[in-house]
């Protein structure tokens, strides 16, 4: 079992940045790529970002291409996604995921989720 648990996210006006992280711990040696995404009110759940165990590979919806990346911290066992260039619409409940592949993360089955984290975009 793998545990997610993110933080870092909150208020920001249009423009300005947040760094959400999202802390693994249990048997994340079984861990082959971890992702990105967020729920918004009244919509499903869309996947933002992801990448490889080793980091190789690293795939981003293209609402967020260009303004958002995501890296990620082995020693600490931590995901981040440093996102720029903030809009309203960026505004939902953002979660991490861990799973078998990128493949299968792009279109939502994660092995595991944190609880999410609230970020809010003021125009």
């Amino acid at each position: 079992q793998v545990q997610l648990v993110e933080s870092g996210a909150g208020l920001v006006q249009a423009g300005g940045s947040l760094r959400p992280s999202c802390v693994a711990s249990g048997r994340t040696f079984s861990i082959n790529a971890m992702g990105w995404f967020r729920h918004a009110q009244g919509e499903e759940r869309k996947f933002l970002a992801g990448i490889t165990a080793t980091g190789g590979n690293t795939p981003y919806a293209d609402s967020v291409k260009g303004r958002f990346t995501i890296t990620k911290d082995h020693a600490k066992k931590t995901l981040y996604l440093q996102m720029n260039s903030l809009k309203p619409e960026d505004t939902g409940a953002y979660y991490c995921a861990a799973g078998a592949t990128i493949g299968n993360l792009i279109y939502g089955h994660g092995n595991s989720w944190g609880q999410g984290t609230q970020v809010t975009v003021s125009s």
